[in-house]
């Protein structure tokens, strides 16, 4: 494994919001960053503009689910530093009793099976860089639940429990376990894509709350506990805006 360079950060989901803010904070903070996504155009556009601003970044198309793709696109790396399992998302708001079953489906494979896909095969790469890091972008909804909020819930816990399991399973190798969890976090797409482009559904999930997170407050603290001194491990770190004290407790000025 090559040790030459700036050390490299791959962010998955990376065409929009979280992602895109990540790779924007990892580059400016020394990383070369290894922007994928699906929409190709997208991280394409990113890594021209990171570029041009004298970092270091690359764009490869994928789909965390394609597991042969996955595998084919960590063979292509000669190192790999970090690695930010941000994609994922949330679809629908039903409640459990007519909840779609193909929509949680689809929310597990992206957050669980995508995110396991990228770690199992990036794994090797970064204990071979003698001081690796896996990053996973769960939720607050990991940690407690919400009506209308099964099959993302599901999904978010099984995130959770793959960075606590993998923690007790690698202690002792040279790669942290850092799990991320944002509470309202308002970006371009996130509710609107769970509400399959209504966008007056998704401006309640907002409304009256002055400032909930925005993107580059949650790829802030993402790049804040990769730059921590190796020996750190920020095991769990919760972030919600002021106005929100729970998934359930927020306070609206309407």
């Amino acid at each position: 494994m090559s040790t030459a360079g700036p050390p490299v950060a791959v962010v998955t989901g990376a065409s929009s919001g979280i992602g895109a803010a990540t790779g924007r904070q990892l580059a400016a903070a020394g990383h070369h960053v290894v922007l994928t996504a699906r929409r190709k155009d997208r991280i394409e556009a990113l890594a021209a503009e990171l570029t041009a601003a004298g970092h270091r970044a690359s764009a490869h198309a994928l789909d965390v689910t394609d597991r042969p793709a996955v595998d084919s696109f960590a063979a292509s790396l000669d190192r790999c530093d970090v690695l930010v399992n941000n994609a994922g998302g949330a679809l629908g708001a039903d409640p459990v009793a007519t909840g779609d079953p193909a929509d949680w489906r689809r929310m597990y494979e992206v957050n669980v099976i995508g995110t396991l896909n990228l770690t199992q095969a990036l794994l090797p790469a970064l204990t071979a860089s003698g001081d690796g890091t896996v990053v996973i972008l769960s939720s607050t909804a990991g940690l407690s639940t919400y009506e209308g909020g099964g099959g993302y819930v599901a999904a978010k816990h099984g995130e959770h429990v793959l960075a606590e399991t993998l923690r007790l399973e690698i202690v002792g190798t040279p790669v942290r376990v850092i799990e991320v969890a944002p509470g309202m976090v308002k970006t371009d797409e996130f509710a609107t894509t769970r509400f399959r482009g209504d966008t007056d559904k998704a401006a309640k999930i907002y409304a009256g709350v002055a400032e909930p997170l925005t993107a580059d407050d949650v790829a802030g603290t993402i790049t804040w506990a990769v730059t921590r001194p190796s020996h750190v491990n920020i095991d769990l770190l919760v972030v919600r805006p002021r106005a929100q004290a729970s998934n359930s407790k927020v306070h609206r000025e309407l």
